[in-house]
């Protein structure tokens, strides 16, 4: 009695734990499906679900049937060996055996167990092609690209759609036909062990004739993927390019097609065997397949490798050479890149400078990296906001076109007190971040901060453009849900002291809480079960989730690979957008040399606007020729827009991608080489360069700028990197994509002549190092309780010159607000380190260089002459202390945050005059 009541105990817990994991699937499954309802994409949702669970069904029933009938085929077979009796001599007495088995093994029950076996490889295999909906849908939908492959003659598109389709059924029917042979092979291995021993497995004529039939149904498959790895061979990496070479093609092409007759040989003669039953002509002609691939496969292309091409292997692949360089180059759009000279060794004079005044205001000075740290210091008011990245931008500024740099000030919850971190302040009131902080990229303060356009809570704005909606529920930091619309008030933004405003949200795109019951499915969804219980609650309220970007947009689209730097942007409205590239790829592009593991072709075909306020989620099509786009938009018909279709506000933001450009520029150093020639032995090889950020030698990453290009009659905003030769570090030539219409995406490759010297990033970051006044500034100051950074060295085209840029900041030991003290310009033979970026041009190219345009007054630097004696400091430090409390009290955070900072540095300078004074 106990017994049995134990035994229902543990089934009832079995039955219960099932039950809720089943429940907690079907409430995130009915959750997801609200989510994507309440943003307008239920047709995303359900094609992606009609197509994951309609792909698993199809796969699970058709394992299921294959292996089932499979089984099912060995069931006389087994239901005869265990009802046979046995009979052993010993002398004179017979005795007759019967297995016990035959109590067991009923029909019905070796059917149910075939089922049962059945039905759990059905689900395993099943589970094994999730995520593979997308190929299916790519091949149902596929789109034709506008040329074919070199070697088959294919258009592009049966490689990019349909060859991976293919490969997966290739790969499904492998798994039906291996599944089944192990499955009856064992059965079969079971029955006749006990009944014969381990000597004449397989003895009988109904195992042989089985076990035969699937091996025939093998060799039939093998063929086929013979046929398919042919195609492989365009993503051969065995040659000196990739994609097939002369090998590939004279050798492993002709020993796939000579395999590919040889299976279905084979597959032949083990039906024929059926009849014959010679079973020992299927061992032989495993043994044939397998020395012929070992000939065919492995020798023969060795051979007429180092036989026939090694010793002429210029004149043997120079025309497949020159495909990997025409396809290649296709699939990056390199083939479109216009190629220009740049005579760069030209001088400039100051009415050079003059003239292009609109390039000179909006070189960079500001590096994101410490600007960061000064952002975090001067803005984020409060511990528990964060600007957690800095993006770079452009804007009409009173009526100029200005770079600036900018912050979304959102909110982590994880900086709050943790007596403050309950349900309630989590989920109800710490909602959203607030506003932005952006300022321009070239100026600064006399204390070598940043002069902000916009700054402070609530925003404060010095400039025509307002924010009018400062709040941020969705962005880079949002990892968490939240409830909106509830009883509870919202906290918006810190007033003063102890003092609070609060808001309500005024958004629709939320999830509607509603009734007992649906609270009840997001509670368990969430695994939260006070929301049942929060008297705050309503059931008009609005419950946000996935509000970080970073998930909220790939959960719409993950189809699409992404941009690694979202960035904020201003609208007109006074709303704030988060703007983000995506791109279709693909590692199926015949004779294109891969980046970033196995894809070898890259669109930014989609542009994509997250309403940082009410979470909205709008993708807009910016490459309309890609055919992989073309694809997404038959599957999800409606969901990409026309880019004319994007505000006219938001379009004026659309940049060239960092990501993209970074590809294509490692590839332009390899596939500018069009003669097959000179890329065989990489004669003209280039690299991209480095640069020095604080004392270590690191990679240069791609620098957005507005500049006037050469032949234009108007600055535009650009993204630039240098390139240098292979080994050296002059420069050999620079490239260019442009980010303004009516120019957006093209690329532009300024070639430098080649029998003159242009100065490469290290060479300036050399020179300076080698400038004895330079050199022993920085030491000194590194040696006074503060560390130096060195910026990003911009290489700033002006005409047909070169202006080189580097901005240097102080750190304090103790402080992490790095500030802009010194600015270096290189020109030609002369390089200077002054104030400000003006100062410096003054200085290199003489007294008709604008001052007006620049502050005057020289930023104090620890260091410099400080004031002769310490009741001068004393008085100063009070002057300073009193002004930040003053500022402080007005709320001008930025003022108090510069007060500070000129007091830290008037109090490090007292504390060296003390030590000097005896």
């Amino acid at each position: 009695m106990h017994k049995g009541l134990k035994w229902l105990t543990s089934v009832a817990a079995i039955i219960i734990i099932l039950f809720l994991l089943v429940a907690r699937w079907g409430a995130n499954l009915y959750v997801e499906w609200l989510w994507f309802q309440s943003l307008g994409y239920s047709n995303v949702f359900k094609t992606i679900l009609l197509s994951e669970l309609g792909l698993r069904f199809l796969v699970g029933v058709l394992t299921f049937i294959f292996i089932f009938v499979n089984l099912m085929l060995t069931r006389k077979t087994v239901l005869q060996r265990v009802n046979t009796r046995q009979y052993f001599e010993n002398g004179d007495v017979i005795t007759i055996h019967k297995s016990q088995l035959n109590k067991y093994l009923t029909p019905r029950f070796l059917t149910v167990t075939y089922l049962a076996i059945s039905s759990t490889l059905a689900f395993f295999v099943s589970t094994a092609v999730t995520g593979d909906w997308v190929i299916l849908q790519k091949f149902l939908h596929s789109t034709a690209f506008g040329y074919t492959d070199p070697i088959f003659h294919n258009n592009i598109g049966k490689y990019v759609f349909s060859l991976p389709f293919y490969q997966f059924i290739y790969q499904l029917v492998n798994w039906f036909i291996i599944l089944a042979a192990f499955t009856v092979a064992l059965v079969y291995f079971l029955t006749e062990t006990g009944q014969e021993g381990f000597g004449k497995l397989f003895s009988s004529i109904s195992a042989r004739l089985h076990l035969s039939f699937l091996a025939a149904l093998f060799f039939l498959a093998r063929a086929w993927g013979f046929r398919l790895e042919q195609y492989m061979l365009l993503y051969s990496d065995q040659g000196v390019v990739f994609g097939p070479g002369y090998t590939d093609i004279h050798a492993r092409l002709l020993a796939y097609k000579a395999l590919f007759i040889i299976a279905i040989l084979i597959a032949l003669v083990i039906i024929i065997n059926l009849f014959l039953r010679r079973f020992k002509l299927i061992l032989y002609s495993i043994g044939a397949l397998f020395l012929a691939s070992v000939i065919l496969g492995g020798i023969y292309p060795s051979i007429i490798q180092n036989l026939v091409v090694k010793p002429n292997e210029l004149n043997k692949e120079q025309p497949y050479i020159a495909n990997s360089i025409k396809y290649t180059r296709l699939a990056y759009n390199l083939d479109n890149v216009e190629i220009k000279k740049f005579p760069a060794g030209k001088k400039l004079t100051a009415a050079d400078i003059e003239n292009n005044r609109d390039t000179i205001k909006n070189i960079r000075l500001w590096d994101w990296r410490p600007l960061q740290q000064t952002y975090a210091q001067l803005q984020e008011i409060r511990p528990y906001y964060e600007l957690q990245n800095i993006d770079i931008d452009r804007y009409m500024i009173n009526d100029t076109y200005r770079q600036v740099m900018l912050a979304a000030r959102e909110l982590d919850q994880e900086q709050l007190p943790r007596t403050a971190q309950t349900w309630i302040n989590q989920r109800l009131k710490y909602t959203h971040g607030y506003g932005i902080a952006m300022s321009p990229v070239n100026e600064m303060t006399t204390e070598g901060l940043p002069e902000f356009f916009i700054k402070n809570i609530p925003p404060v704005e010095v400039i025509e453009k307002e924010v009018t909606q400062p709040e941020i529920y969705f962005g880079e930091l949002t990892d968490n849900y939240i409830i909106v619309i509830t009883k509870a008030k919202e906290f918006d933004y810190p007033v003063g002291g102890n003092e609070n405003a609060y808001t309500t949200y005024q958004g629709r795109n939320g999830v509607q809480m509603g009734g007992l019951f649906r609270r009840a499915i997001f509670a368990l969804a969430f695994g939260d079960y006070k929301m049942l219980l929060a008297t705050d609650v309503k059931n008009s309220s609005q419950i946000l989730f996935y509000r970080n970007i970073h998930d909220r947009v790939p959960r719409l689209a993950p189809f699409l690979r992404y941009d690694s730097d979202p960035y904020i942007v201003l609208g007109d409205t006074g709303a704030l957008y988060w703007m983000w590239d995506a791109y279709t790829v693909s590692d199926m592009y015949p004779y294109s040399q891969p980046f970033s593991g196995r894809n070898n072709y890259i669109r930014n075909s989609v542009k994509i606007v997250v309403n940082a306020y009410t979470g909205q989620v709008d993708f807009y099509i910016a490459d309309n020729k890609d055919p992989l786009i073309q694809t997404y938009a038959k599957i999800f018909p409606g969901v990409f827009k026309p880019l004319a279709e994007m505000p006219e506000d938001l379009q004026r933001h659309i940049r060239y991608p960092a990501d993209l450009f970074s590809i294509q520029a490692e590839k332009y150093t390899v596939y500018h080489m069009t003669d097959t020639e000179v890329l065989y032995y990489q004669e003209d090889k280039w690299s991209l360069p480095t640069e020095k950020f604080f004392n270590e030698e690191v990679d240069m990453e791609p620098y957005y700028t507005i500049i006037r290009l050469p032949g234009e009659a108007k600055p535009e905003y650009v993204l630039i990197l240098p390139f240098t030769p292979k080994n050296k570090t002059n420069m050999i030539g620079w490239m260019a994509a442009r980010s303004d219409e009516p120019n957006y995406g093209k690329l532009i490759v300024y070639e430098f002549p080649k029998q003159e010297l242009i100065y490469g990033p290290m060479q300036i970051e050399a020179r300076i190092d080698q400038d004895t006044t330079i050199s022993q500034q920085l030491t000194l100051w590194n040696q006074r309780g503060s560390s130096v950074i060195r910026g990003n060295l911009l290489v700033i085209p002006v005409k047909d010159a070169l202006l080189y840029v580097e901005p240097l900041y102080l750190q304090a030991e103790q402080s992490k607000m790095p500030e802009l003290r010194r600015v270096i310009v290189a020109h030609g033979d002369q390089v200077v380190m002054e104030p400000t970026l003006d100062i410096a041009l003054h200085k290199i190219f003489g007294d008709e260089i604008d001052m007006d345009r620049t502050i005057k007054e020289r930023p104090p630097v620890p260091g410099d002459n400080p004031p002769a004696t310490l009741k001068d400091l004393i008085n100063q430090a009070n002057q300073l202390y009193n002004e930040a409390q003053a500022r402080l009290k007005d709320g001008d955070w930025a003022g108090y945050g510069e007060a500070i900072a000129r007091l830290k540095d008037t109090l490090n300078t007292m504390s060296e005059q003390a030590k000097q004074e005896p």
